[in-house]
């Protein structure tokens, strides 16, 4: 009995002592796990800000980043703007000596033109362009005919931009075209320039011209002259004072003065003619209606009178030509002014019949802004161009006897006159 009391003593004193310890050992692992999971908190924490801190110090870096590139990329624009005026500045602003050089007026023109392009003909400035520099940038095309590659050296510009912004003053200057135009008048009754006397009621001259264009290789015949030249035959009307009134540009160099003038006067804002007044034309046209031609078969071009003329029509024909020449020096003065018109042209056919319009647009906004043309010593009194070649078969307008009976008798009175003058 003792034996067996004893043992079951030490079986009850080791489970009171292993509860016991158990009891001790449960809150220290407790206490180490919130302790790790404290840790872990705190250090979860801890990245999250040290990665909020990293990402707004890179935040912080690209605003002042962007800041130092866009103060950078400011002043290189104001470089580059500044760069710019200051090549205005030597092209146009610097003499009207140089500005006539560069762009074909003096700088109160320049001005002027800027004006009317912007206030009428739409032209605006642009974040990356002044209308001053547009307007430049045109006229030195049109006066110096220079390929895209070197505007883009001279002006500092893309080829892009340059295009871009010739064709908008372009669009500009042919918008303004009634503006641009001088309105023909008729010679009075009274008049006394000896030039002009005999042609009384006559509103000025007109004639045909060549102008070299670029054609795809496919299209090239019916642009091919009797010179074997690729041309387009350009209809120009002039007043007495060197100043267009009417153009009409794009035809075949194949095609017939007379049929571009036909086409002229069919179009609804074609050239208008009133009754009674009339042009003076060479021997490619008719003479009827409108028209008053020289007679065929007689001296007629100014270098042909060396010795005075011995009959009525020679006489008639000598005053004919001295009157018509006018159309000749508007030619020959436009394609003196602009490079454009008489060299080989890069721009295509499409484009270069606007352009060719836009050159006598400019021709008497020169003539009319600027007191002196500095042209008028350059190109002579008696200018002729090589001309175009007519065809014998006349279909512009119907032969008028009475247009025929009018240029007999004017022929038959300035002989009469003349022989009083000479004591013949």
């Amino acid at each position: 009995m003792t034996f067996e009391h004893s043992n079951r003593c030490d079986v009850g004193m080791q489970v009171i002592l292993g509860v016991a310890e158990n009891m001790t050992r449960s809150p220290l692992a407790q206490q180490r796990k919130r302790k790790m999971q404290a840790a872990m908190t705190a250090g979860t924490g801890n990245f999250n800000i040290i990665t909020a801190i990293v990402r707004w110090f890179m935040l912080g870096c690209l605003i002042i980043n962007h800041l130092i590139e866009s103060k950078t990329l400011c002043k290189k624009y104001l470089m580059s703007f500044n760069s710019r005026r200051d090549n205005m500045w030597s092209m146009v602003y610097q003499s009207d000596t140089t500005s006539v050089v560069n762009i074909r007026m003096t700088i109160p023109a320049f001005s002027k033109l800027c004006e009317l392009l912007e206030t009428r003909g739409g032209l605006r400035n642009s974040k990356h362009m002044l209308v001053d520099e547009q307007v430049a940038m045109f006229l030195h095309t049109l006066a110096h005919n220079e390929k895209n590659r070197i505007i883009v050296n001279r002006f500092q510009r893309s080829g892009e931009t340059i295009s871009r912004y010739f064709k908008l003053v372009l669009d500009a200057v042919c918008r303004l075209h009634k503006e641009f135009y001088k309105t023909p008048v008729r010679v009075p009754d009274d008049e006394t320039d000896e030039r002009w006397k005999w042609f009384k009621g006559c509103l000025g001259a007109l004639d045909g011209t060549y102008i070299k264009v670029r054609v795809p290789t496919c299209d090239r015949k019916p642009y091919r002259t009797r010179k074997g030249e690729i041309c387009t035959n350009v209809l120009g009307v002039c007043t007495r004072d060197l100043m267009f009134s009417y153009v009409l540009a794009g035809w075949e160099g194949s095609a017939a003065d007379s049929r571009v003038l036909r086409d002229a006067i069919s179009r609804p804002n074609g050239l208008k003619i009133t009754r009674g007044s009339y042009y003076l034309c060479d021997a490619g046209y008719t003479n009827g209606d409108g028209f008053l031609t020289p007679y065929r078969g007689q001296r007629y071009h100014l270098n042909d009178w060396s010795h005075p003329p011995t009959t009525a029509k020679e006489l008639y024909n000598m005053k004919h030509s001295s009157a018509r020449n006018v159309i000749e020096r508007c030619f020959g003065l436009i394609k003196a002014r602009w490079a454009i018109l008489r060299d080989n042209c890069y721009h295509p056919i499409e484009s270069m019949s606007r352009i060719i319009i836009a050159c006598c647009l400019m021709h008497n906004f020169i003539r009319t802004e600027m007191s002196q043309d500095p042209l008028d010593n350059e190109v002579p009194m008696d200018h002729t161009q090589d001309g175009n070649e007519h065809d014998n078969v006349i279909s512009t307008v119907e032969t008028s006897q009475g247009w025929s009976d009018r240029r007999d008798n004017l022929a038959n009175d300035m002989f009469n006159e003349w022989n009083i003058a000479h004591g013949n």
